[in-house]
């Protein structure tokens, strides 16, 4: 019996240890599987959505204060949605936009993370400090040819490129960017500024310039016509100030303020949100 005794209690503590070790492998599992803090992006991706874009209105830098939900806060990846109005040859409002199907154009795009806005000078709100920043350069496809025989003065959407799958004419295409953070280990805070920024050949913090080959093409340059996606709501997660969104532009015209901070990245705006229906198409994932 004591024979027996021996050989028993080995294989009952290797027992309790694969299962010890099996209930550790599901815990961790659990803790990394990453989930939706933040959600403004539109799900499955459209043809295309409302966008801005640098170039078009004057900005160096466009964003959103966001509030997460749950609890996860180890930041894992951030989705952000762009528009992409660029032809390979032509233009989309000159109705003779050309695009070999799946080519792309390369850009470098930062996304900035801040911490929560805090009172800025006259009366404006500004970013916290700087968290993180991130630059990436992507391959970003060129909105499709037009299709002049789907899309044409018939209904008013002479032009635009035609999506199948919705028998929709659109301008501008929506693609998704993510940077991925999961090397990182950073925790996030429970709200945080996040802002997008990228440089056309007059804005961003870098502007191009005139002087690469593309700007006086036939098509312009792409980067030129690139713009960030708006989707209309926040579904995860919230904003604390609505119908608002962060930008530094140089132009009065694009803010809702009469007299707007111009050349700082800040909210747009504290007293008159103007912004309804229209969020940075963002979406940030966490454990």
């Amino acid at each position: 019996m004591k024979q027996l005794g021996r050989i028993l209690r080995p294989a009952m503590v290797m027992i309790a240890a694969v299962s010890l070790a099996a209930i550790n492998v599901s815990s961790a599992a659990a803790v990394t599987t990453p989930v939706v803090i933040y959600n403004a992006s539109v799900q499955p991706l459209p043809g295309n959505l409302p966008s801005v874009g640098s170039e078009a209105y004057a900005f160096n830098q466009l964003g959103d204060e966001v509030t997460f939900a749950g609890t996860a806060r180890t930041l894992d990846t951030v989705k952000v949605t762009l528009s992409s109005w660029g032809c390979e040859h032509g233009h989309w409002n000159t109705n003779d936009c050309v695009t070999t199907p799946g080519d792309k154009f390369s850009v470098p795009i930062t996304l900035n993370i801040y911490n929560a806005s805090v009172a800025g000078p006259n009366n404006t709100v500004v970013p916290g400090s700087l968290i993180t920043t991130a630059t990436k350069t992507f391959a970003v496809p060129y909105r499709p040819t037009a299709n002049l025989n789907k899309c044409n003065q018939t209904n008013s959407s002479l032009g635009k490129w035609y999506k199948v799958g919705t028998a929709t004419c659109y301008n501008g295409k929506a693609v998704n960017i993510t940077f991925n953070y999961k090397s990182l280990g950073l925790t996030l805070p429970n709200d945080v500024v996040i802002g997008v920024a990228y440089n056309t050949s007059h804005y961003g913090y870098s502007p191009i310039g005139e002087g690469p080959a593309c700007y006086t093409s036939d098509a312009g340059c792409p980067y030129d016509s690139l713009n960030i996606a708006l989707g209309p709501v926040v579904t995860v997660g919230s904003k604390p100030y609505p119908d608002t969104l962060f930008q530094d532009t140089s132009a009065a015209g694009n803010l809702c303020d009469a007299a707007p901070a111009l050349g700082v990245f800040n909210l747009d705006s504290p007293t008159t949100a103007c912004w309804a229906n229209y969020v940075p198409a963002i979406q940030v994932l966490a454990h």
